[in-house]
């Protein structure tokens, strides 16, 4: 049981390693730095979507022949309507510009970097879960799961998890938040794959059949917030091109990684 407890948590120390950068940096960041930064986390977001989640949907749909896409398309389109109406509902970053002195309420105060919160926490559960599985797998010795096998899986998430961590503390960071609330709000960002995951152990058997529809939801609503809120973020204004190199190097990276350790 320790075995499958500390499974759990390898990928939630990746978080919170990643969070844990903003206290080591001591200036605010300058443009160029901002567009890299939002560009890797664009690149990261990109290829974890496909590679982590909609690939991995579709494979576990496979007894279903031609139609093994339909979960993974079912499921993308309820992440992207999801953060089509929150963002319809909470008034947008792009929407307010120009009207900063307006008073507004607290719910009207999500900006950018809590959307990219949003959907890297949602981006969080289906992780923890497939992590949750294996190790029920594990646990209850079925589907021939090894525990080099689960190690290899949380090991490598947390490997990806540790960008994702630094992305959304060090850009709170320079948007005026402490160093401590913004790490944090990264530390939170991970601790629902833990969660998830032991919530998966306890009821492996239900959730299996539906992981290729949270996997392709988490996809579609971090592909929203990659196409909505940072391509636009990074390539704004002169040498955009940072933007667009540093976003190619996320996107390999991960890509790389998902492969390699998947």
């Amino acid at each position: 049981m320790n075995t499958v407890i500390w499974g759990l948590l390898i990928p939630f120390i990746g978080t919170a390693a990643g969070a844990g950068c903003v206290f080591f940096w001591k200036k605010d960041l300058k443009t160029g730095m901002q567009r890299a930064l939002t560009g890797f986390a664009a690149g990261v977001m990109a290829a974890a979507s496909i590679w982590s989640l909609i690939v991995p949907a579709i494979e576990q749909s496979a007894e279903k022949g031609r139609w093994a896409f339909l979960p993974a398309f079912t499921g993308f389109w309820l992440g992207v309507l999801f953060l089509l109406l929150l963002d319809h509902a909470i008034p947008h970053l792009h929407r307010r510009m120009g009207q900063a002195d307006q008073a507004e309420g607290p719910k009207s105060r999500l900006d950018r970097t809590m959307m990219l919160v949003l959907a890297v926490t949602l981006h969080n559960i289906p992780e923890g879960m497939a992590v949750g599985v294996v190790y029920a797998g594990l646990l209850f010795g079925s589907g021939g799961v090894t525990a080099g096998a689960a190690l290899a899986l949380a090991l490598g998430i947390a490997i990806q998890n540790f960008p994702e961590g630094a992305i959304i503390s060090l850009p709170l960071f320079a948007e005026g938040k402490s160093k401590t609330k913004a790490f944090r709000l990264g530390v939170l960002s991970g601790a629902v794959e833990p969660l998830s995951g032991g919530l998966t152990v306890l009821i492996a058997s239900l959730v299996v059949p539906a992981m290729p529809y949270f996997l392709s939801f988490a996809a579609g609503a971090m592909l929203y917030v990659v196409v909505e809120e940072l391509i636009p973020e990074m390539s704004a204004g002169k040498h955009s091109n940072i933007g667009v190199i540093f976003f190619a190097v996320g996107f390999s990276l991960m890509m790389a990684l998902d492969v390699a350790l998947g």
